[in-house]
């Protein structure tokens, strides 16, 4: 029997952290992992009597195997039922490996030397519109030892409950939510061409490329202000995406994405835009009469445009969208060095199947190798 759909975590809405406080009756069996950023103006008020971890004590950027190592360090001895994730990615992967029963290792979880069970009810507040790691069973982290990002996938690691409070989101700076919000973009169409999507995951992906993009557009319109004004569509928009590639799953964009995450310390949102518009044009010059015309065809729509069956056109008018809000660097200026190329381009066809099965189509390393080529 094929399973077309299934969404096992509980989706909720709430207009302020203080009614989702007082709904979930958080308590002094709540472990919370935030940041200081989302603790000082929204939490700190209430006098909680929860565990509070704050990430950034423990440092800056994408999660790795030594910082939640750290942390659960710092946590022999407390007891806690629930892990409360409030927080964006790098939050919400670290809290999806503190529900494991009897971690002491992440390093364990990730290469599986330990029994992925969980012991601990999960409940995730996304605190960025990227994301929708709230409904997926995956954590991503730098795996130090290795020089690389590893996932973990299990169902384990399911969010019980997903809580949508678009307060949550009112400081997040501008670029940021740009960066995140092109991470959910990335995720809705990488999941709308995977081969393991349905008619039932396409639906997300394609309401959540429309009211993305509708919101990119207002923005380029009306100024980053204006973000303020749509922050609820848009982390509604990142929950759908989420839904969609917890179901189907990202491709080559995200494999690509990796050497530059784990050895430059790019975030995710930002490493992944860098692939995006290339990996894209590669699938419709290798297999443009596939599904990939259906993306083509809700892109036009989107923007307005009338390429004529000429994808260049209609990638180079999504690029100038996207630039408008923020530009995209050369991977040079990260640090990057050209004779790295050949290397992760080999890595990736090494150490990402998990995400290349996913491709519209098989990518070579050759054409990987390019792809960094031109945008070098």
């Amino acid at each position: 029997m094929v399973n077309d759909f299934d969404i096992k975590t509980k989706i909720s809405q709430f207009s302020s952290f203080s009614d989702f406080a007082d709904a979930f009756q958080l308590n002094a069996n709540d472990l919370v992992i935030t940041r200081a950023s989302i603790y000082e103006p929204f939490i700190q008020k209430l006098h909680l009597d929860c565990h509070f971890i704050l990430q950034n004590q423990y440092g800056n950027g994408e999660p790795s195997d030594e910082m939640m190592n750290r942390m659960l360090r710092d946590l022999q001895g407390v007891r806690y039922d629930r892990v409360i994730a409030i927080g964006g990615g790098t939050v919400i992967d670290i809290a999806k490996i503190f529900v494991i029963k009897d971690i002491q290792n992440a390093t364990d979880a990730f290469e599986r030397n330990i029994p992925i069970v969980k012991a601990k009810q999960l409940v995730v507040l996304p605190t960025t519109c990227g994301t929708g790691s709230e409904v997926t069973n995956i954590s991503i982290a730098e795996i130090k030892a290795r020089h690389t990002k590893m996932g973990l996938a299990d169902d384990a690691l399911l969010p019980d409950h997903a809580v949508l409070i678009p307060q949550l989101m009112e400081n997040l700076p501008f670029k940021f939510f740009v960066f995140s919000a092109i991470d959910a973009l990335i995720h809705a169409t990488e999941s709308y061409v995977s081969p393991k999507a349905t008619a039932f995951t396409r639906l997300f992906s394609k309401e959540a490329i429309h009211i993305i993009l509708d919101v990119f557009k207002a923005v380029a319109e009306n100024g980053s202000e204006f973000r303020h004004q749509r922050l609820a569509d848009m982390l509604l928009a990142a929950n759908y995406a989420g839904i969609a590639f917890g179901k189907a799953g990202v491709g080559a964009v995200h494999a690509l994405s990796y050497p530059l995450g784990a050895n430059y310390h790019v975030p995710h949102g930002e490493s992944n835009y860098q692939f995006f518009i290339e990996v894209f044009k590669l699938y419709n010059e290798k297999q443009p009469t596939g599904c990939i015309q259906e993306v083509n065809r809700m892109l036009e729509k989107e923007l307005q445009i009338d390429a004529h069956g000429d994808y260049r056109l209609l990638y180079e008018k999504l690029s100038a969208l996207l630039s408008h809000l923020i530009q995209r660097k050369p991977l040079h200026e990260y640090g990057m060095q050209r004779e790295e190329i050949a290397t992760f381009a080999n890595n990736i066809i090494v150490s990402q199947q998990r995400l290349l099965k996913n491709n519209y189509i098989p990518l070579t390393e050759e054409e990987i190798r390019k792809i960094y080529d031109r945008l070098f």
